[in-house]
């Protein structure tokens, strides 16, 4: 290998001029490496910027358009975990961007516009550490320091779960003149020679019906935090716990079932059944006034069934007549008999159903994703997107009236609805006879023409809405413990879960914390009068311990 040309090298023999020139080279990486912190920490944050006003226009949409893009709930969530990894990115980049400067005097600090934040709660305590200050001036050193002000920074702090055994003691004496044992009664207990104390079970229930965590997850939780508890001991507790409970229950079933107007669904559960696992009902009866400005305090009743037999559904409601809002479901049909006793029940159509057989045939994305999957129909109609927007234009008007009285509602649907009805009518006729009785367009018309009188009901009725909604919403918690906890262990476990979940899904209609509604429920409830149970139920739940509290 031939000698380097020193001549021709342009880098000086002096050591000092060689320090120099190392140290500008290394001040240049320092500015490069800083520049290059500042425009990645720019970047990430125009980014995250971008994923939130994309969030920010997706939630107008959807409010604005409101059952048009029904499709949209899975587009928010896709959002919303995109802007948590893109916010998490702008933060890292932008603490490298801080820190690079330090090494560099020619590149300024980056100043990212952080996400705005709200105080937090006053109901939190408040833990003042107070920061020594300085005994002397650190200019002059002089002892003489007068305090001007102070300047407060908050830190949220979270404190890890404590667990405590709580011991009763209860003495016993004896009278020396006529030898007479006393001793104070043992304290209620939730579950007869139970263990467990009412916070311990409130969190077990709602972690399981509320939270979607199995009993065993629950208990390899505890072990870790120093709390060995079996699943089966554990179990042994919901079990005790839902009976306890089954008196608010039974509330709130009366409840409902008082309601002249209630909205009905169901959804799949699996349970095991000798080696196999079934396909099991749980159903949903929904009470909920506050879109016609209901005084009447909102509530769910959920019911369990092996299948879904309509003789189900006649069962629940054997008492009961009212407006029945729910899909098409034919185990419905014995109940609108005009014969039915005490009475029949007034069918009530739920244009979202009506709705989503046209918007699936006019879902361009969703039928380019079935041809993908080698699906039979991949056809997009114009005529159905001509229907959901008619229907649009009537979910508008409702959500206009949403809060008012009935006998506005009734007003404002008469002068605007009822038009667009009356046209709808028209053109669904006239669509429908150019149509074969097998078409996939015909099959959705007739959904609607064959139940007109079910749908036109609400233009008359200010109590009715045009959509079961209220009874999809109460049964969203239901996939989603499907997806934690898989099946439920039997029949049982099955109705057990409909209990819990008919008080969970109650106390959230009332914007009631679920686990500390019932942790005081459950430390109450042995000892509470039976005639004033009402007290306990989440409606009054407030109300009642402000009155006990003053």
């Amino acid at each position: 290998m031939p000698l380097m040309d020193t001549a021709a090298s342009p880098l000086p023999d002096d050591v000092e001029a060689l320090k120099a020139l190392l140290a500008a080279a290394l001040s240049r990486a320092d500015d490069a490496e800083a520049r290059l912190a500042k425009a990645r920490a720019r970047e990430s944050a125009i980014e995250a910027l971008i994923a939130h006003l994309k969030l920010q226009i997706a939630r107008l949409r959807r409010e604005q358009y409101g059952a048009s893009a029904e499709r949209s709930r899975r587009l928010l969530d896709q959002l919303e975990l995109q802007l948590e990894d893109l916010e998490a990115d702008a933060c890292e980049n932008d603490c490298a961007a801080e820190a690079a400067p330090a090494k560099t005097s020619e590149v300024a600090a980056f100043d990212r516009k952080r996400p705005s934040r709200k105080p937090f709660p006053e109901h939190l305590p408040r833990e003042r550490v107070v920061i020594p200050a300085p005994c002397s001036c650190p200019s002059c050193g002089s002892a003489r320091l007068s305090k001007l002000e102070e300047d407060i920074t908050e830190t949220l702090e979270v404190i890890p779960r404590q667990w405590k055994v709580i011991r009763t003691v209860r003495e016993k004496f004896s009278c020396r003149d006529c030898e007479t044992i006393t001793q104070p009664p043992a304290p209620f207990h939730v579950v007869p020679r139970g263990w467990a104390g009412p916070s311990f079970l409130a969190m077990l229930l709602f972690e399981k019906y509320g939270q979607h965590q199995p009993l065993n997850r629950q208990a390899e939780r505890f072990a870790r935090e120093g709390v060995a508890l079996s699943t089966s001991t554990l179990a042994d507790q919901v079990g005790a716990a839902a009976f306890a409970l089954m008196p608010l229950y039974r509330r709130i079933e009366a409840h409902v079932l008082d309601a002249a107007r209630i909205h009905g669904d169901d959804t799949t559960v699996p349970v095991m059944a000798k080696g196999k696992t079934d396909t099991a009902r749980l159903w949903v009866y929904v009470r909920d006034d506050r879109p016609f400005a209901g005084s009447d305090p909102p509530a769910a009743l959920f019911h369990y069934s092996r299948d879904r037999r309509g003789e189900h559904p006649r069962e629940h409601l054997a008492s009961w007549a009212g407006i029945l809002q729910a899909d098409a479901y034919g185990g419905y049909n014995e109940l609108y008999a005009p014969g039915r006793q005490p009475a029949p029940v007034i069918e009530a159509g739920c244009f979202a159903h009506a709705r989503r057989k046209f918007f699936e045939l006019a879902d361009v994305e969703g039928a380019a994703r079935r041809r993908s999957r080698g699906g039979r129909n991949g056809m997009i109609y114009p005529i159905a997107l001509e229907a959901v927007q008619r229907l649009d234009a009537l979910f508008e008007i409702e959500r206009g009236i949403n809060g008012k009285t009935p006998g506005e509602r009734v007003a404002l649907r008469q002068e605007r609805s009822a038009p667009l009805m009356a046209g709808l009518h028209a053109w669904l006729t006239a669509q429908l006879a150019k149509l074969s009785r097998s078409h996939d367009m015909a099959k959705a018309i007739n959904y609607m023409l064959r139940r007109w009188g079910a749908f036109t009901r609400f233009l008359d009725d200010g109590r009715i809405c045009i959509t079961n909604n209220a009874a999809e919403r109460a049964l969203r918690c239901v996939p989603l413990g499907r997806k934690a906890w898989l099946f439920c262990g039997s029949d049982r476990g099955g109705q057990r879960a409909a209990v819990l979940y008919t008080l969970i899904q109650t106390a959230r209609l009332n914007d009631v914390d679920p686990q500390a509604w019932l942790a005081d429920v459950l430390a109450r409830i042995a000892g509470h009068p039976a005639h004033r149970i009402d007290e306990l139920l989440p409606w009054n739940w407030e109300s009642g311990r402000a009155r006990i509290a003053a």
